[in-house]
């Protein structure tokens, strides 16, 4: 029996779709788990209460799925490398939010961007900032016993797993790892690579394919439509003690969109747990 669960995250679903919709068809498509998003508002956002949370939770309780973690774009307009302190204080107060709807959902993880470097921000400043936002919100981690996953982006920042290992360690808490995503991987590195290195840091895992061909935006695929190397992914996964969730964020299908998500879970289930 495979130690891997594997899951889906609301985006790939149509946005028409409300939160019982998403974990009915989630469940029906044969995903173990689901991974919602807090939006800047709507049905998931920091103004959610914790008794609406804790709805949803029993909403997916009583469908049959498990909610795998709690990710978010926020931090793409409200980082935590801002130049603005106002700005940065924004960021880890949304985070403080996340914590909390994560604690309310009953989940144990949620995903963050740690920053952007751009021309105006150094990336020397940018690991400073980031490290010490992260720093200060350990503390409300580990009260609310949710993990913090800081994932691999294209966000010119973190290029290397060596430095991921560097900044996490330098945070110094088993509250705050790695939310690592194999597909964004391919465009400067190896996934298994970044596995092996970066080894029980690794809190949750993302999968997407990438055509290394297009090797833009455009190149980011459902699973095994690219060139992830998926076996050595799972081997890499397999060798560090990894038991968790894997959880596809991709586009899914326009036109048919329950067929693409069996797809999808076919997919998975066909990479990590055949």
């Amino acid at each position: 029996m495979s130690a891997f669960k594997v899951g889906i995250n609301r985006w790939t679903m149509p946005s028409n779709w409300d939160v019982r919709t998403c974990l009915r068809v989630a469940k029906e498509s044969g995903f173990d788990s689901m991974e919602l998003n807090m939006e800047p508002e709507g049905t998931l956002s920091p103004a959610t209460t914790d008794a609406d949370a804790r709805a949803i939770r029993q909403m997916a309780d009583e469908i049959g799925i498990e909610l795998s973690s709690l990710s978010t774009g926020v931090y793409w307009g409200t980082p935590f490398t801002h130049p603005d302190a106002s700005v940065r204080d924004q960021a880890v107060e949304l985070c403080r939010q996340q914590l909390r709807l994560a604690e309310a959902l009953g989940v144990d993880t949620i995903l963050v961007v740690p920053g952007v470097v751009t021309p105006d921000v150094f990336y020397d400043d940018a690991y400073t900032r980031a490290k010490q936002a992260l720093q200060s919100l350990a503390p409300e981690a580990q009260r609310r016993k949710v993990a913090i996953g800081i994932e691999n982006v294209w966000n010119r920042f973190l290029l290397s797993p060596l430095e991921m290992a560097r900044l996490i360690d330098e945070i110094g808490s088993e509250w705050v790892g790695c939310y690592f995503d194999a597909g964004n991987i391919l465009d400067y590195g190896y996934p298994q690579h970044w596995i092996r290195i970066l080894g029980k840091r690794i809190k949750r895992v993302h999968v997407k394919d990438f055509r290394t061909e297009i090797g833009n935006i455009h190149g980011f695929t459902n699973p095994l439509q690219g060139d992830v190397p998926w076996m050595a992914v799972r081997s890499a996964l397999e060798g560090i003690g990894y038991t968790g969730y894997i959880t596809a964020e991709v586009s899914g299908y326009r036109l048919f969109p329950e067929l693409g998500l069996r797809h999808i879970a076919d997919a998975l289930r066909a990479v990590f747990q055949s």
